[in-house]
């Protein structure tokens, strides 16, 4: 089974001018789509080919390094695209009951996930995940995930330079705070937490 790129769930212009359409371009059409043309090729007559991309992504994790970046930011950018929305939601009753536990406030885990996402050495992802009922914010370097983990990521945010340098050159903070203030999906988040379950990269 190969595995396809995942459609932008929205125009390349719906992001603007958080993440504008030449960015979306690059990042979308060229390194996820680099990402995903390499898991093929490499799973391409193997026993891993008629795998989901998540058994693909745990069957490679501390065996087979290439394969497990390729598929793992397949699967991270794939999750990321729908983390985003052209105008940002609300949490549900469900996932904001959690939020004000873990973090005081909705706007308090906004300043919390702008401090991680800042503060993260080199490249990687920020994450809002739960596991056994609680909310915590995880961060994953390179090309990690938590894909294949124990925990349920509810949304992640790209904090590689490609996500961000075309239209912020290296002011990190000034993507995060457009991202996470203006573009995050909360309704894919609380879906993510009423099905609680991982999502699937869409076959």
């Amino acid at each position: 089974m190969a595995f396809s790129l995942t459609p932008l769930p929205y125009s390349d212009t719906a992001l603007a001018p958080v993440i504008s359409a030449e960015t979306l371009s690059f990042h979308h059409g060229k390194h996820h789509q680099a990402y995903v043309t390499k898991t093929n090729d490499a799973i391409e007559g193997t026993d891993h080919a008629d795998k989901s991309l998540e058994e693909v992504i745990a069957a490679a994790r501390g065996s087979n390094q290439g394969l497990f970046n390729n598929s793992a930011q397949s699967w991270n950018h794939g999750f990321y695209w729908h983390s985003m929305a052209e105008e940002s939601s609300s949490p549900s009753a469900e996932l904001t009951a959690m939020i004000n536990e873990a973090f005081g406030s909705v706007d308090d885990l906004k300043s919390k996930l702008a401090e991680r996402g800042a503060g993260h050495f080199a490249s990687g992802w920020v994450w809002l995940a739960e596991k056994d009922g609680k909310l915590s914010i995880e961060e994953t370097h390179d090309g990690d995930t938590l894909a294949d983990g124990d925990s349920n990521p509810l949304l992640t945010i790209d904090v590689w330079e490609h996500a961000y340098y075309l239209d912020h050159q290296n002011a990190r903070p000034a993507y995060l705070d457009g991202v996470i203030n203006k573009k995050l999906n909360w309704a894919f988040a609380s879906e993510n937490l009423a099905r609680g379950t991982t999502w699937k990269y869409p076959s």
